[in-house]
């Protein structure tokens, strides 16, 4: 085994080459594409460039600053990553197999569909035959790297080292993992959806509130491993059939109640209950609705009506809410993390001129939750976490922030608090 030596570039001469490779993407004249294959470009600055399909194999990018790039289908095979910075970055089916991750920054990255396994460098000698080239970390390794809120989706990770690596809040679905060894990380809030865990090593692990729904966990090695709250295929409290009728019906009495004003039908009460297998309920009229500690992860609740309802620590991950009606609603310490709640109603709800209801989202977990073009006028949102979540085109008039969480989130000039107007940035910290 050989050890390849690197060509080192320096910042302008790198420029140079990223600025033919944004020709080439562009189909421009004299445009070519950035081979930077066994060239040395560590600590140098490529943050927001498009770099995709460009050639990084068995490249040195240690420390290099590539916050928000553009690095899509790029041959990243065996690179050196470490400690390099990959926030916001963009690796939809990059080739990282054999890539070394140690202490890398890549929160908030997009890997959707990349390829992290394994992998060696070959190249031919002058007669022919093939000599194997040295790099510093055989399987891919991501030992200590941050990919909180990255997206994993369906990427390939199958005998890749992670020790201690942080994927809080990270969307792992369908997520190849097999033999990985994965021992002490941090899977808080993950979502292991669909994801391929056979064989992997995850002892010590944090899976606290994570998602294992349809997870293969065959001959995994959860010794030690955190598992509170982490949502897997068991039933979390009673199930729909415990309720003795078809949930339709059940909900036919509670539009007449509501209608009626109470003069016929019944309230519904699914406090306690798993509804993850419930039928739909979108568009639904839910109004006053008590489902207190309810299990509706996932459920498309699109247009539906939840005006005075009481959802107080209920599990609403990845629900579907999209124009929803929820004035008066309560949902204090619920969760709510990469919900969809886009343009839906949380201003107060009038019974008259004197009477009115506070839609309540106290200690609230809104973690990339997506609340564009939402009325959030009066909400009580003390102490709810909106970190990463996106607010742009949000009404948060007269909002009570006290001691909220906005690291990361995405605001705007229309956000007010204290009656300043901010001036939105992602990334805003308050």
């Amino acid at each position: 085994m050989q050890q390849r030596p690197l060509t080192r570039l320096d910042q302008s001469q790198l420029d140079a080459v990223v600025r033919r490779h944004e020709m080439f993407r562009n189909a421009r004249f004299g445009g070519a594409r950035a081979i930077l294959s066994f060239f040395d470009i560590s600590g140098l600055d490529l943050s927001g460039r498009d770099l995709a399909h460009a050639d990084f194999v068995g490249a040195c990018l240690r420390g290099t600053n590539l916050g928000g790039a553009r690095l899509d289908c790029a041959a990243m095979f065996a690179t050196d990553l470490r400690q390099a910075n990959l926030e916001n970055a963009s690796l939809i089916k990059t080739d990282l197999r054999g890539a070394c991750l140690r202490g890398a920054i890549l929160v908030g990255a997009n890997l959707f569909e990349s390829d992290l396994r394994d992998g060696s460098l070959a190249e031919k000698d002058r007669d022919g035959s093939l000599r194997m080239i040295q790099v510093e970390a055989q399987p891919a390794e991501a030992t200590g790297a941050d990919l909180s809120g990255a997206n994993l989706t369906n990427a390939r990770l199958s005998g890749a080292m992670a020790i201690h690596t942080d994927f809080t809040d990270a969307v792992m679905k369908g997520c190849k993992l097999v033999r990985a060894t994965m021992r002490g990380a941090n899977f808080s809030g993950s979502n292991l959806e669909g994801a391929d865990l056979s064989g992997a090593d995850l002892r010590g692990a944090c899976l606290r509130g994570a998602v294992l729904t349809g997870a293969s966990l065959t001959m995994t090695d959860m010794t030690d491993a955190d598992m509170e709250e982490a949502l897997t295929d068991d039933p979390v409290g009673r199930v729909v059939a415990d309720l003795g009728r078809p949930l339709e019906d059940l909900l036919r009495e509670h539009i007449l109640w509501v209608g009626t004003g109470g003069a016929q039908g019944a309230a519904l009460d699914l406090s306690g209950f798993d509804l993850r297998h419930a039928p739909s309920l979108a568009h639904n009229c839910l109004t006053m609705l008590r489902a207190v500690g309810a299990t509706l992860y996932g459920l498309d609740l699109t247009n539906v009506q939840l005006q005075a309802a009481v959802l107080e620590s209920a599990d609403l991950r990845v629900a579907k809410l999209q124009g929803g009606d929820l004035r008066g609603i309560n949902l204090k310490n619920a969760k709510l993390n990469n919900a969809d709640l886009r343009t839906v109603n949380m201003r107060p709800l009038y019974f008259d001129e004197k009477r009115s209801m506070r839609s309540d989202l106290t200690g609230a977990r809104l973690r990339y939750a997506d609340l564009r073009g939402s009325c959030l006028r009066d909400v009580t949102l003390t102490g709810a976490d909106l970190s990463f979540a996106n607010l742009i085109g949000c009404d948060l008039t007269k909002a009570d922030l006290t001691n909220a969480r906005l690291f990361g989130a995405k605001l705007e000039r229309k956000a007010l608090m204290d009656g300043v107007i901010l001036d939105g940035v992602a990334g805003l910290k308050l």
